[in-house]
């Protein structure tokens, strides 16, 4: 039997949509106000989905405790009310747009959950701007 299994996170963060090798017109133009030199925020809604056989001993597919542990050293405790740009060694020479956000978070994860599941990261930016993210 194969499920899977979903846990929502939330982390605030704030971030500057910048390519250093662009003149400010041209940052602005691509990024408009997400290129704002003192930065934004975004109260981000992360949902971290499991999807793997079910273990016939215990019925999970993981244990929801151990990937909120995971999520919670991993993820909120170095991205919540930081400035990924400034306080983050994932963003230093990283944008840190919604897709790259998605992304360093399932690198995070990968190593921590059994290989034999699948992890996809969706991220909500904005109640409906979200990306998603399975590593392909």
């Amino acid at each position: 039997m194969i499920a899977a299994l979903c846990r929502k996170f939330h982390f605030n963060a704030a971030h500057r949509l910048h390519n250093p090798q662009w003149d400010d017109a041209k940052n602005r133009e691509v990024f408009g106000k997400c290129n704002n030199p003192n930065y934004h925020g975004h109260n981000y809604e992360l949902v971290v989905k499991i999807t793997g056989h079910v273990n016939p001993e215990t019925g999970y597919v993981m244990d929801i405790k151990t990937l909120k542990e995971i999520v919670g050293t991993e993820i909120i405790e170095k991205f919540d009310h930081k400035n990924l740009n400034l306080d983050t060694a994932e963003f230093a020479n990283l944008n840190p747009t919604a897709e790259h956000i998605a992304y360093v978070i399932y690198q995070l994860l990968l190593p921590k959950i059994n290989p034999d599941k699948e992890i996809t990261i969706t991220l909500y930016e904005t109640e409906r701007n979200y990306v998603e993210y399975r590593g392909k």
